[in-house]
């Protein structure tokens, strides 16, 4: 436990650790985050609303070489043609 600018960090934790202080001013023992305090925290947390969005920021997002080989597969299957003699043989095919 590492005290850095009055937060206390614990290390190894996953969500995060909280501290609860007493009247006296002293931290009691650490107490792991639950799952509706996480909740709680991001549906309150306080919004700018008047912060200037730029929308010319790119989003750029790398895939490896099979995520790449998926995404183009997914991409020919939903932009393949469609005709009526296709369709029709799909239908009358045995299974």
């Amino acid at each position: 436990m590492a005290d850095l600018n009055g937060e206390v960090r614990v290390e190894g934790v996953y969500g995060g650790v909280e501290t609860r202080t007493t009247n006296a001013g002293t931290n009691e023992l650490p107490v792991k985050r639950g799952f509706w305090s996480s909740m709680k925290a991001f549906w309150l947390q306080k919004i700018d609303w008047n912060a200037k969005i730029d929308w010319s920021r790119e989003i750029k997002v790398e895939l490896t070489p099979y995520q790449q080989k998926v995404e183009d597969e997914i991409n020919e299957f939903l932009h393949q043609e469609i005709t009526w003699d296709g369709f029709r043989k799909l239908l009358t095919k045995k299974v």
